[in-house]
Formats: C-alpha cells, structure tokens, sequence
C-alpha cells in the first residue's frame, strides 16, 4: 500500500497522454495527415517510456530508495501498450488494414522490419513479465530481459531511419539512450556514487 499512489499515478499518467494527443489532434491542425501524426505520437511515447524504465535500475542503485523501481515492471507494460497502439495506428491510418500492401511497404520501407523485431522483443519481455515467468525461467529471465538493450537500439535505428532529414531530437534520445547503456557496463556502475539503500516494506519488483 505504501507505494500504491506511485502506481497510480504511473497509471493515470499513461492513459491520460493519449487522450491528450487525440484532444491535440482535434483541436489543433497536427498537418495533412493527422493519423501519422498519432502514430508518430505512440512511437515517440514507446521511446519515452523504455529510456524511463531503463533510468530506474541506475536511478535506485544511486538514490538507495526503492520507489524508483517500484514501478518499473508497470512502466515497462506500459511501453508495450504504447508500441501496440503504434502498431495498430499504422495497421488502420497508413495501411487501412490492407495487409497485403504490407509486402510492398517492407520493401520500400525497411525500417518497418527493425520495428517489427522491436515490438516481437518487447511482445516476449511483456508476456514474461509476471511472477511466475521469473520462477519457472530462473536465472534465465534476467538474460531474456536483456533485450530491453536490444529494443533501445532498434528502436533509435527506426526512428532515425523515418527522421532522417532532422537529426536534432534524435539526437537526443540517443544521447540519453547512450547514457543509460554507458552506466550499465559493469566497470562504470560499480563506480556510481551510492547512497545508503533505505528500506523498503513492499517488495521491489524485479
């Protein structure tokens, strides 16, 4: 109970957002073609949320405090959410859910491909996210949840392959992404400052 306003608020967070976008995409002219816009969007909100949930683990280990990876499995579920939703926007706005003009957009757009071994990843860390897969996978679902590293990088590769012509706020996301895999080599995190671990009554979900 201690940290359910924390879950809460994570959760009210991430459904307010998209209503908000929609309320944007209403209200003011997001260009010529507002269904990309929102797909874009949902991308862009699945970018967020994985560099979020990979800023937790350093996060906690720095601070002591438990509250930042309290959330963490939620958040992660949560970047699924948002990828699905890209997903699906672009199976109605672009594709109209015309699959067979699927084939022709992976040949003119591969980039397509590197999001949709992104989203399969981020598929098999949503469905093994619970307790049961930890104990029936053992020591082998904290090397399954490794893909998260894999998942950042394929999805900057995606993002700079559809904004190519402006790299600013790839640049970025990348920036930040780099640091977050920079302060999980080994060598670099066990020289991160730490302050005292303060205890925690709820349990930390891994």
């Amino acid at each position: 109970m201690r940290y359910l306003p924390w879950r809460l608020s994570v959760f009210i967070a991430a459904c307010v957002a998209p209503v908000m976008w929609l309320y944007k995409a209403w209200i003011f002219d997001l260009g010529p073609d507002p269904g990309k816009a929102l797909v874009d969007l949902f991308g862009l909100g699945t970018l967020v949320l994985l560099l979020i949930t990979l800023s937790l683990t350093p996060l906690q280990r720095i601070s002591g405090w438990a509250g930042w990876v309290i959330v963490r499995r939620q958040l992660g579920l949560w970047c699924f959410t948002y990828a699905t939703l890209h997903l699906l926007g672009y199976g109605f706005f672009i594709l109209g859910f015309d699959w067979a003009q699927l084939g022709v957009e992976l040949v003119k757009r591969p980039y397509i491909i590197v999001g949709s071994i992104a989203f399969l990843c981020l598929l098999a860390l949503a469905v093994t996210s619970n307790r049961y897969s930890q104990r029936r996978l053992g020591a082998r679902w904290k090397k399954l949840h490794r893909l998260a590293y894999l998942i950042l990088g394929l999805g900057l590769l995606h993002m700079l392959w559809i904004v190519r012509a402006d790299l600013k706020e790839w640049a970025i996301y990348a920036a930040v992404g780099g640091l977050l895999l920079f302060v999980r080599v080994p060598v670099i995190a066990m020289r991160l400052p730490r302050m005292p671990r303060k205890k925690a009554r709820a349990s930390v979900e891994s």
